[in-house]
């Protein structure tokens, strides 16, 4: 299986945060037609969550995520509904461990892409330039939304 590498992320973290508004919603846009199904799953974690904060930091680690395995040169297949109710049960079950026991190692072993794991556990429990932060449960939940995302991309990698 393929890495992301910390190189490819920094990477896509300065393409994204570099980009004006147009450029943002072109790669959105591109990013949102690729993988339909998979943005409709993270997005509708905003509603089930009752989190409107939550909408716009999944549309830019979405953004991110994506641009981070397009610079590694990973290209992934179409999620589609079936691959989502086919990973949720061990999704779930992981998190329930994970915790229970706060083992990273449990997320580690599940999703295969260490180093998207780490930046996005650094990304939730840290303070941003600005000295702003999340919320616990906002924290919590960008965490769960964009593991999974990240988990779902990594069991779609083309071959």
């Amino acid at each position: 299986m393929k890495h992301i590498s910390l190189a490819s992320i920094e990477k896509a973290i300065k393409k994204v945060d570099n980009l004006d508004e147009d450029g943002l919603e072109r790669i959105a846009e591109t990013y949102a037609l690729a993988q339909q199904v998979l943005l409709g799953y993270v997005m509708s974690a905003a509603i089930e969550y009752d989190n409107q904060q939550l909408e716009g930091l999944i549309i830019y680690y979405y953004c991110l995520i994506c641009e981070a395995f397009a610079q590694e040169g990973v290209q992934i297949n179409e999620i589609v509904e079936k691959d989502i109710d086919a990973f949720e049960e061990g999704y779930f079950a992981m998190l329930d461990e994970y915790f229970k026991s706060e083992d990273e190692e449990v997320i580690n072993n599940f999703c295969d892409q260490p180093d998207l794991t780490r930046f996005m556990m650094i990304e939730v429990s840290t303070d941003d330039e600005d000295g702003s932060s999340l919320d616990d449960d906002t924290a919590t939940q960008l965490f769960i939304v964009t593991l999974a995302m990240i988990s779902l991309m990594n069991l779609s990698i083309k071959a």
